[in-house]
């Protein structure tokens, strides 16, 4: 979809201890603008809460995060 309308993406398939740091240092190692990340839709209760890792990326990320749920 994005490649669809023009806007530059990278798929990036690494291994690492802490997801979230993974996320957040390769995300700023390439330059990004923005982390863009999926979140599970859940239901009920379960719903209110994101993911640890979405979490976590939210909470410690300098860069701004797009979350699609």
């Amino acid at each position: 979809m994005a490649q669809g309308i023009g806007v530059a993406y990278a798929t990036v398939k690494l291994e690492h201890e802490q997801v979230h740091q993974a996320i957040i240092e390769t995300a700023s190692k390439r330059g990004c603008d923005l982390i863009a990340m999926a979140s599970h839709g859940r239901r009920g209760v379960a719903a209110l809460v994101l993911g640890s890792v979405t979490t976590k990326v939210l909470t410690h990320s300098a860069l701004p995060v797009l979350v699609y749920r």
